[in-house]
């Protein structure tokens, strides 16, 4: 058994933001009971569109005819449709649904924040805001009014539209308008979700008032609706945007393994860090026979009633529910038609798994596997599994340790497959799902792809960069087991900074009512770059996991590694044989570590 360290108690949630977040991470954390309201101005409240008061979008040949910063300069038009962000097009983001403003070039399509009431409707976890800055990054508070007569406040912070990080973006245009002519500068836009109290209703927002120095523009609202009676069986994390094929008229049948089962079953399809929108022809969902076999004819999903799908740049789609009874513990095949070209594609790519790409044609529906005649070890674009019912998901937040890098191809044998095992065959604890959040190469607070652009580097954005979208949107999330840093001190990072990430990962947890537990971070001397230095660093980490009550509980996972008679190392009997990543039996000791009485909220 790890040692464990619970906190007991009520514990006052320190807001102590690390390095990232000061240099402009997206988030509001004002608790929501407690913050001061506005005072609304004028008329309200109104629909957003409404209160339009700014242009922003122009068409390319009259540039003029907007000026979103006060300066001429403007976002394309022509650049928004090659993207998939088309007047009126509903854009799921992190688990959101947005509608960018159904107007034409040059016409008002977003508000100038300065204390507007907006008339909102929903219950939800989190407010989910269409932003960008302008003049520098731009922040403030602005409060939510309930149906039940309480309020809450919020921080919303909006990135510059020209210098903020790529890493959070939701889409990034490849030009700028001006009045002198059309600049090979990316403009950005970014989606911001700030929590909301759970269970109420709301009946409208405040918008911050004006910042000063710097404008925060509002393009769409939302409330970021809880995904009550779903439950994640399968997730993986977008690492990078890659080259793939290039694949026109095939067909990518991917191998999953479920966590746990249900009567019902909807996948997710992400276009992260896309620079243009993506066709699914078609979809299906089977249970794998072998190879790219399935048992039974495949079932066929929908999206939206329809058979396929346009997901736009940075946006992501759910399938429409299907009664499919789903095993626990089984592959599915889950299989999709790429109608036009692609040559691009969002992908995790350690899966430790073979899938399958076909000849020419839609083959989604086919039960046998003639049709599949090459294989590929990565899952490009689908990023989820949920299912019917079931209490929630614990979501694991990792780097290559929890991604299962160097485990068996093709068994299941992560610590995450595991630990699912483990809750299925018990009755103590809640049942939970199990999503699998572990980017090979991943750090807590640098990112090792940049979020933008085709790159062959697919260690993923941070954590901090990344939790909004693979933790705190992931389907039904109850529980986060962050087990990171182990990248940050080989490559560099002090302690202090690994801490103060480490912490934001806690305090944001905890405002969006997750339980945040930490591992500590396992030995790894004999690998090139574990060096005394970096494990002097780790050290220092793992003694603050142990002492702190920043966490709600702490696994020992340096603990269940090491040689005890040699600690800066990894116990022989554990190691795959390069120092840094167990073998499987060592992940398996992880996973059998672990007291399921610390999952449970």
């Amino acid at each position: 058994m790890a040692h464990l360290s619970t906190r007991e108690g009520s514990v006052v949630r320190r807001r102590i933001w690390g390095a990232a977040a000061v240099l402009g991470l997206l988030t509001g954390l004002v608790p929501v009971a407690s913050a001061q309201a506005a005072v609304p101005h004028g008329p309200g409240p109104l629909p957003l569109e409404r209160l339009f008061d700014n242009r922003a979008v122009s068409d390319d040949e009259r540039p003029a005819d907007a000026d979103f910063d006060g300066a001429g300069g403007s976002l394309s038009a022509r650049d928004l449709t090659a993207a998939g962000w088309t007047p009126g097009r509903g854009l799921a983001v992190d688990g959101a649904r947005l509608t960018w403003p159904r107007t034409t070039p040059g016409a008002p399509d977003n508000v100038h924040a300065d204390g507007q009431s907006v008339r909102l409707r929903g219950r939800g976890d989190a407010l989910a805001f269409l932003v960008a800055g302008t003049g520098g990054a731009a922040s403030g508070t602005g409060t939510v009014r309930y149906r039940d007569g309480s309020r809450g406040g919020y921080r919303l912070t909006a990135p510059d539209w020209r210098s903020g990080p790529l890493a959070t973006k939701s889409v990034a245009l490849p030009h700028i308008n001006t009045p002198g002519g059309q600049l090979a500068e990316k403009a950005r836009l970014y989606v911001v979700t700030v929590p909301l109290a759970r269970g109420r209703e709301v009946a409208s927002v405040t918008l911050p008032r004006d910042p000063g120095a710097a404008d925060l523009h509002v393009f769409a609202l939302s409330v970021r609706a809880e995904a009550k009676g779903w439950t994640g069986t399968w997730s993986a994390s977008t690492a990078g945007y890659t080259a793939v094929g290039p694949w026109a008229d095939r067909t990518v049948r991917l191998v999953v393994h479920t966590s746990t089962g249900g009567p019902r079953v909807r996948i997710r399809l992400d276009n992260t860090f896309a620079a243009a929108p993506v066709r699914i022809g078609s979809a299906t969902v089977a249970v794998q026979e072998s190879g790219a076999g399935a048992r039974g004819e495949p079932r066929r999903l929908s999206f939206r009633g329809s058979s396929g799908t346009e997901i736009p740049a940075g946006a992501q789609a759910f399938s429409d529910p299907l009664d499919f009874d789903v095993p626990a513990d089984a592959n599915l095949l889950v299989s999709f038609h790429l109608p036009g070209p692609v040559a691009t594609a969002p992908v995790h790519s350690q899966a430790v798994q073979r899938s399958y790409v076909s000849g020419p044609g839609d083959h989604a529906a086919d039960g046998s596997p003639a049709a599949y005649t090459s294989t590929i070890t990565t899952w490009p674009l689908l990023t989820g599994v949920d299912v019917g019912g079931g209490p929630g998901s614990v979501v694991l937040l990792g780097d290559s340790i929890t991604d299962g890098v160097k485990s068996t191809q093709d068994a299941n044998r992560r610590w995450p497959d595991v630990l699912a095992a483990r809750l299925r065959n018990q009755s103590t604890v809640p049942r939970y799902g199990v999503l699998n959040q572990g980017i090979s190469a991943n750090r807590v607070i640098a990112d090792r792809y940049p979020g933008d652009g085709v790159s062959t580097d697919t260690g993923g954005v941070s954590a901090l960069h990344r939790l909004d979208r693979d933790v705190l949107a992931q389907t039904s999330a109850r529980t986060v087991v962050v087990f990171e840093g182990v990248n940050d001190v080989r490559w560099g990072a002090s302690a202090d900074q690994v801490i103060a990430g480490l912490r934001e990962i806690a305090d944001r947890s905890h405002a969006r009512g997750l339980r945040a537990v930490a591992a500590t971070i396992a030995p790894c001397e004999g690998e090139r770059l574990c060096t005394a230095a970096a494990d002097e660093q780790r050290e220092k980490v793992n003694a603050y996991l142990r002492g702190t009550d920043d966490f709600d509980a702490v696994l020992d996972f340096d603990a269940v590694l090491r040689d005890p008679a040699h600690p800066a190392r990894m116990l022989p009997a554990y190691d795959s044989g390069d120092h840094l990543h167990p073998g499987d039996a060592g992940l398996a000791a992880l996973a059998q570590s672990v007291d399921l009485r610390v999952l449970v909220p």
